[in-house]
Formats: structure tokens, C-alpha cells, sequence
């Protein structure tokens, strides 16, 4: 018989052990590579899936803002108020309806007549933005809005909305309408919202628009929602503006009420929140006015027309 080496055997052993292992850990990596191919492949499947969707989403919003700004540019002359701009805007300054004076800033406000903080802006606020308006210096543009129809059993928001409407193209006298906004958000008479509202009458909202100087003729006919076409076409498109986007809050990147924009720009109530300023001061501050000279005629603030409003350090 041959010699066999035990040595040789042990070592042929040994050398088939390796291989086996070997070959183990080639088919253990060719499998591992072949899961994280599967996984990349699933997660690129669900970005791919979740970037779609977002775009899909995306160009949803932008068919629908287009959507809204076609709606309000078909309104017929009949269909919106005398005065309202494109932007559903009603201009008023000392001069009259869709007038300006030369070289003052616009203060805009978008206000819903059932929302709370609207009422709150408007008691702090509004004596003060009249009394600049009717000594020109600032041109006040009213954006009535009725987001907060849904929340009233009686069409509250779109009723009082429509007044402002009918008011501004049937009363030359923009004071009226100004103080019939004031008497809607008299502390005394604005309802409450949700489920602690109260119907209100055309007779009880005809009062106050009679108390405000409105003809009885002229306020009998305002609360007939004449304008419910343009109501519901500005409320579809005033959202979209990004203009009018809150830039900081709880609400950012969305429009509310009360908004306010001076030449255009926002005043962002959060941060004059947080310098603990009052809004009245805070619109001073952004027009560069002393509160001395609010409604002195031949004084103006410091910002004209065409300029940014100042900070509110």
C-alpha cells in the first residue's frame, strides 16, 4: 500500500474548509448585494412615488390659483363693486372712492366681519387709519372678505361683505361706509363665531348701516348679497397671493385675517407681537409717522408711495 502522509491529508482538509468557507462568503455577499439593490430600488420606487404625488399636488394648487384669478378677471362690470380693483381692493383717500393722493403709502386691510381678531384690529386701528385717510396721509384700501361664511347659520360674513359692496357703489360718501365697518365691530355688536353664534337680522344690520349715514334707500337693498359671484370669486383668489402670506407663526406660508400690507408688503403681526408693540404704533413705525401727527393735514410720513415700509426695530 502507498504511504499515505497524515500531513497531506490535514492540509487537502483544511484547504477544502477554506474554500467551502469561501464560497460561503461570496454567496452571502452576492446575496447582501442583491437585498440592498431590492431596498435602493424600493426607496427610489417611494421617492420617485412621494416626488410625483408632491408634484401632482403642487400642480394642483397652481391649476386652482389660476382657476381663481380667470374667475375674477370674467366678472362682468355688473358683477362687482363700482370701485373694487383686481385685487377685490376698494381704494378709498381724502379725494373719494378709487382716488389717491400723490406720494402717500397704501394701507391695506383684509378683514372677514365675523373673525374675531378682525374686530380687535379694527377697534385699535381703524379711528386712526381715518383720520390719516381724511388728512392724506395714507391711502386706505378695504378688502372685505366672508372666508367665515360656513361658520355662521345665516350667511353673516357674505350678508356684511355684500353691504360694504353695495355701500362703496351707491353712497359717494366713503365716511359712511367706514363707519358702518366700525359699527359691525363695535365690541357691542359683532357676534360671536362657531358654535356661540347668533343670527342677525337684515333689520339689526340695516340699523347700523342707517346710523353710519346711509340712506335707508341705499340700506334697505345692501344686505341682498348682490355680489356673490365676486365674493366667492376674491375669496377663491385673495389666499393665493403670497404677498399676503404669513412669514412666521403658526400660520406661515397661509393668508388670514386680519392681514395688513403697507405698499404692498406685509406687516407681520407675529414679530410686532413679539417687539410688544401695538398695532397701531406698529403701523406708525412702518410709515414713519409720530403719533403727534396723525391727521395733520400738510404733515406726511416719512415713506412715500413707491418706498418699503421701515422696520419695526
Amino acid at each position: 500500500m502507498p504511504n499515505i502522509n497524515q500531513n497531506s491529508i490535514q492540509n487537502h482538509n483544511g484547504k477544502d474548509l477554506k474554500d467551502k468557507k469561501a464560497k460561503e462568503l461570496r454567496q452571502q455577499t452576492i446575496v447582501g448585494i442583491v437585498v440592498v439593490v431590492i431596498l435602493l430600488g424600493m426607496i427610489a420606487a417611494i421617492g420617485i412615488t412621494a416626488l410625483n404625488a408632491n408634484n401632482m399636488e403642487n400642480q394642483k394648487k397652481i391649476e386652482q390659483a389660476q382657476q381663481a384669478r380667470r374667475a375674477v378677471k370674467k366678472l362682468t362690470t355688473n358683477q362687482k363693486p363700482k370701485y373694487a380693483n383686481n385685487e377685490g381692493g376698494i381704494l378709498i383717500s381724502k379725494n373719494g372712492y378709487g382716488t389717491t393722493v400723490e406720494n402717500a403709502p397704501t394701507i391695506a386691510v383684509y378683514a372677514d366681519p365675523l373673525c374675531p381678531g378682525c374686530g380687535n384690529f379694527n377697534r385699535d386701528s381703524d379711528q386712526m387709519l381715518i383720520a390719516m385717510m381724511k388728512a392724506g396721509q395714507i391711502n386706505l384700501e378695504i378688502h372685505p372678505m366672508s372666508f367665515l361664511d360656513r361658520i355662521s347659520s345665516d350667511h353673516y360674513s357674505t350678508r356684511v361683505t355684500g353691504a360694504i359692496a353695495y355701500i362703496s357703489s351707491n353712497d359717494d360718501n366713503p365716511l359712511h361706509l367706514l363707519q358702518f365697518i366700525n359699527n359691525i365691530f363695535a365690541e357691542d355688536f359683532q357676534p360671536e363665531e362657531g358654535d356661540d353664534y347668533k343670527p342677525v337680522s337684515n333689520e339689526k344690520l340695516i340699523e347700523q348701516a342707517v346710523k353710519a349715514g346711509v340712506s335707508k334707500e341705499v340700506a334697505s337693498k345692501a344686505f341682498d348679497r348682490n355680489y356673490l359671484a365676486w365674493q366667492d370669486a376674491i375669496n377663491s383668489d385673495t389666499p393665493n397671493r403670497k404677498a399676503l402670506w404669513n412669514v412666521s407663526g403658526q400660520n406661515k406660508g397661509a393668508m388670514t385675517t386680519p392681514t395688513t400690507t403697507i405698499n404692498g408688503k406685509l406687516l407681520d403681526m407675529v414679530e410686532v407681537s413679539k417687539k410688544k408693540l401695538s398695532t397701531p404704533d406698529a403701523i406708525l413705525k412702518s410709515i414713519g409717522l409720530d403719533k403727534s401727527k396723525v391727521g395733520v393735514e400738510g404733515v406726511m410720513p416719512k415713506i412715500t408711495d413707491k418706498d418699503q415700509p421701515n422696520p419695526i426695530d
